[in-house]
């Protein structure tokens, strides 16, 4: 599914927004390669559209925002450039924690740290612990994610529980897996975007996006602004989410 041109360049005054929106921001190595310039270059830029994005969040009133930073798969990537996220990583978050905190964002990571350093893990639970009273936006960001490890990690958890006896087998529903997984207590995404062109989720939030609305678009992900947010909220705030549900089911009755 590909994004249709909205009306105008802003949301309706009206438009539905999602409560929840995730972003897997794809393309800062092509945009650098574009422009003659070296990987992190690209990089660099695409953090600045991170920056971008999440202003924008906060100002258009959306509630939670998930970004798509380092997968568990790209740990394959050729070592030197995992350094170099790894680092560009660290610096981001000595830049801008101050910045979130002051704009009420609380800023929480996701995935599996076992394999990041023992300073970057110290200074993002810093980052969490210094932004855990704020209730602006909340902001999530998946780094050496996937959505199986998520489901998997979510599944050991109820079984240890079983085993220990701390709960019957039968109790074991989809619910319950869902109270274990790393966005647990926040509302599934409503809209999901990827930049760069693909057409695919890529691992990421598999369990969490079963009824989220999928925008796909061609621009890269440095280039991802204001407008081509407004864009893809246009674009969602004209679908109709029926939940498995018929049109008529949902207050309509123009159809089935």
């Amino acid at each position: 599914m590909t994004a249709a041109e909205p009306d105008s360049d802003k949301p309706r005054s009206d438009a539905k927004l999602p409560r929840h929106l995730a972003v897997i921001m794809d393309g800062n190595g092509r945009w650098a390669y574009r422009r003659n310039r070296p990987r992190h270059h690209g990089h660099r830029a695409g953090a600045e559209a991170a920056r971008r994005v999440v202003q924008g969040c906060i100002d258009r009133g959306i509630p939670s925002v998930t970004l798509f930073a380092f997968s568990s798969e790209n740990w394959r990537r050729p070592p030197a450039e995992v350094r170099m996220l790894m680092e560009l990583f660290l610096r981001a978050l000595e830049r801008e924690t101050g910045r979130l905190a002051d704009s009420g964002v609380r800023l929480r990571f996701i995935g599996d740290h076992r394999r990041l350093s023992g300073a970057l893990h110290e200074r993002m639970l810093e980052a969490e612990r210094r932004t855990a009273d704020n209730r602006c936006l909340a902001l999530n960001v998946a780094v050496g994610y996937g959505g199986r490890w998520d489901i998997v990690q979510a599944a050991q958890a109820l079984a240890r529980e079983v085993a220990e006896g701390a709960r019957p087998p039968d109790s074991l529903d989809d619910n319950a897996l869902a109270e274990r997984l790393s966005l647990a207590g926040q509302p599934d995404p409503d809209l999901f975007i990827r930049t760069g062109g693909e057409r695919r989720i890529s691992n990421f939030l598999i369990w969490q996006l079963a009824y989220t609305e999928l925008y796909f678009t061609d621009l890269l992900w440095p280039d991802f602004d204001a407008v081509e947010l407004d864009r893809a909220l246009e674009w969602f705030a004209n679908r109709e989410r029926r939940f498995g549900m018929t049109t008529g089911q949902m207050g309509r009755n123009d159809g089935a």
